[in-house]
């Protein structure tokens, strides 16, 4: 197991424990020192990188949102084309607060919490009858209706011209959201940290455990007495919430939200984002997201017109020769070091 892979284990790993006769690890709260360096990356580049500060909030408020598909995907096995309606839907119940007035950043992530709950567990229903590919038309049905929703109401979102005019009151009523976004870029991290503890806590337990088993097979678990489309309901419910947290997140540090918020690329990037980390893998999320955002504003930067192209080529690559994304790959080079070892 990957010292910082979440918890989450690789079928080579898990079988070549029965092939030694050994039952498979679960796992455990501990805390390896791999964790602890990962996350003291970005602490140490609010203070090496502060040029850099608006793009790292960026990259972690797209943390966060990658961590909630992830619970869905590859967790419980929930595919989804349209998670960004839950990302929208909270950006603008975070951003339209602030614009009328109600600035204060906490209540207004916990009001955004809630509407992605609402709309999460009310299209849940649906999301959770079908199979891969009825759940792929749905998510993805209902990401459009909300991007057309906000499309039309444009007196309310202000349509193609975006939210403007949210205006953010200081956090804790003493810290400024400054134009150098330190006070953005720590909030980020805070509240991005607290979320992860959040799902680590939650992958660990018991309905974690279940979730996996309702991932590798859904018809086994109901003879173990679960309610498969209740589980299913709760965390689709909960990954909803999540990323309507990060929405909230994007509204209130850039003070400003587009319908790109609600579109369909956000969704279709937020999947690159899981291949190139590795899904089922809460630190995969972490890394794919910083990886697709880093990449993209560097190749960005060097040509603004065909950056794509080598967004793609990335992928490519990384699901020839790195199967299980960088998680996957993490994985594969201790295999070989320790296979060295036992060799020598």
């Amino acid at each position: 197991m990957s010292p910082i892979d979440g918890g989450q284990e690789t079928a080579a790993s898990v079988g070549g424990r029965r092939g030694a006769g050994a039952a498979p690890e679960l796992p455990d709260g501990r805390w390896h020192p791999a964790e602890a360096v990962f996350w003291l990356l970005p602490v140490a580049a609010f203070f090496l990188l502060p040029d850099y500060l608006m793009l790292g909030s960026q990259v972690l408020i797209t943390g966060l949102f990658a961590l909630s598909l992830d619970l869905i995907l590859g967790y419980a096995g929930i595919v989804s084309l349209g998670h960004a309606a839950f990302f929208g839907l909270g950006a603008y119940t975070a951003g339209l607060l602030a614009a009328h007035g109600w600035g204060e950043p906490l209540s207004g992530l916990l009001a955004a919490a809630l509407a992605g709950a609402a709309a999460g567990w009310g299209s849940s229903f649906l999301v959770v009858r079908g199979g891969d590919l009825t759940r792929l038309m749905v998510t993805l049905g209902i990401g459009l209706m909300l991007f057309e929703a906000a499309n039309k109401a444009a007196f309310l979102t202000g349509g193609v011209d975006g939210l403007s005019g949210v205006s953010m009151g200081k956090l804790f009523g003493l810290f400024e959201f400054d134009l150098f976004g330190k006070t953005a870029y720590l909030y980020s991290l805070a509240v991005t940290f607290g979320l992860f503890l959040l799902l680590r806590r939650l992958t660990r337990s018991p309905f974690g455990l279940s979730l996996r088993g309702l991932r590798e097979g859904a018809r086994r678990m109901p003879a173990l007495g679960v309610d498969v489309p209740a589980r299913l309901r709760a965390v689709y419910t909960l990954a909803a919430a999540i990323a309507a947290v990060a929405g909230g997140l994007l509204a209130q540090t850039t003070q400003f939200v587009g319908m790109d918020a609600l579109g369909f690329p956000r969704s279709a990037e937020l999947l690159v984002m899981l291949v190139l980390g590795g899904t089922g893998r809460l630190y995969g999320a972490l890394a794919g997201a910083a990886l697709f955002m880093i990449a993209q504003d560097l190749l960005a930067g060097i040509n603004p017109v065909y950056w794509q192209f080598w967004i793609g080529l990335l992928l490519m690559a990384m699901v020839l020769f790195a199967r299980g994304g960088l998680m996957g790959a993490l994985d594969a080079w201790r295999a070989r070091a320790r296979a060295g070892k036992e060799q020598a």
